[in-house]
């Protein structure tokens, strides 16, 4: 609990707007529901939270200690008074999150604001699973990431363990990733392999297509399998073998059927025409192959995890 004394020149202020900069990491909401519900009191009283207030009244807050911290990036995820994740799966050890597209995962990402981990963050700390005062360096992690304009299946981990062994295992390729397209024309064959080297452009963050070695080039192995096609647009399964930057996108590009929506490599015309925005591109299945041990996730061997309903999917080919 802590209390403010009221100064002279907070004198006649409005409860809320003490509280505001009192505790500014406290979110108005959740600040409202205090008020109802006497955690926050004025001189031992029920308060209102529009009510003026006197000077040396003392506001009572019974409120945990961390929403009286100064705003950090680290923070943030305490401002979000209902977080909001479409939760495909979540055990004692890990969250699969179903991300929107259109939404970042990280603050790294790009522009500011409230990310996937914010909301993730905040949803383990208000339920009580994560308590950052009694950690001593752990916070919760995301194990992947997708481009903001692609939506899909993010792996969390809640605890260090889990964390190690999802790093692991994600990089040694023993998680399997299915991503569903729209692709403008038909492939040809439908279903192949598709192998090249790309190599990144820093400076517009786009990466070039090669079918030879180039220096700084990485190696990107991907099959797919086209599922139906209408019109001239067709929808197709991805399984990644490599998990390489716009791995998807510029593949495709290359052989001249690129992701509908996508601004980067695809066709600007015939998106404006069809109204997207972003790719429409989804990691939407997820399988926990392990042929390795997975110590306490070893319960995961086998399993798969389906995100049903794919906004595009339901648009364009139902």
């Amino acid at each position: 609990m802590r209390e403010f004394v009221v100064g002279k020149n907070d004198a006649g202020q409005r409860l809320d707007r003490f509280l505001a900069k009192a505790a500014p990491l406290l979110p108005a909401s959740l600040a409202q529901k205090y008020v109802r519900i006497k955690r926050i009191k004025v001189d031992g009283k029920r308060a209102q939270r529009d009510q003026r207030l006197d000077e040396g009244s003392v506001v009572q807050c019974y409120v945990n200690d961390e929403f009286f911290d100064a705003p950090e990036r680290d923070n943030l995820y305490l401002t979000i008074a209902s977080p909001k994740l479409n939760i495909v799966y979540e055990d004692e050890n890990i969250l699969l999150l179903d991300k929107p597209a259109g939404q970042l995962c990280h603050a790294g990402d790009g522009d500011g604001g409230v990310t996937l981990l914010d909301h993730m963050l905040a949803y383990l700390y208000q339920s009580r699973q994560w308590r950052p005062r009694e950690e001593n360096a752990f916070t919760p992690a995301l194990c992947n990431r997708i481009d903001r304009n692609t939506g899909g299946i993010v792996i969390a981990a809640k605890n260090a363990e889990a964390l190690r062994i999802l790093n692991d295992k994600i990089r040694d390729r023993e998680v399997a990733k299915f991503y569903l397209c729209v692709c403008v024309g038909r492939p040809e064959p439908p279903k192949g392999r598709l192998e090249c080297f790309l190599r990144k452009d820093e400076k517009d963050n786009r990466v070039r297509v090669y079918h030879h070695p180039v220096p700084d080039g990485r190696s990107a192995v991907t099959l797919y399998d086209t599922l139906a096609t209408r019109g001239e647009l067709s929808l197709v399964e991805i399984e990644l073998l490599t998990g390489r930057t716009h791995q998807i996108r510029a593949s495709f590009a290359d052989i001249e059927h690129p992701l509908l929506g996508d601004g980067k490599y695809g066709n600007g015309a015939l998106n404006r025409r069809y109204g997207e925005t972003g790719q429409l591109l989804y990691s939407y299945r997820l399988r926990f192959d392990f042929p390795t041990d997975a110590g306490l996730l070893q319960y995961l061997k086998g399993r798969q995890f389906v995100v049903e309903s794919v906004p595009f999917r339901k648009k364009y080919f139902e």
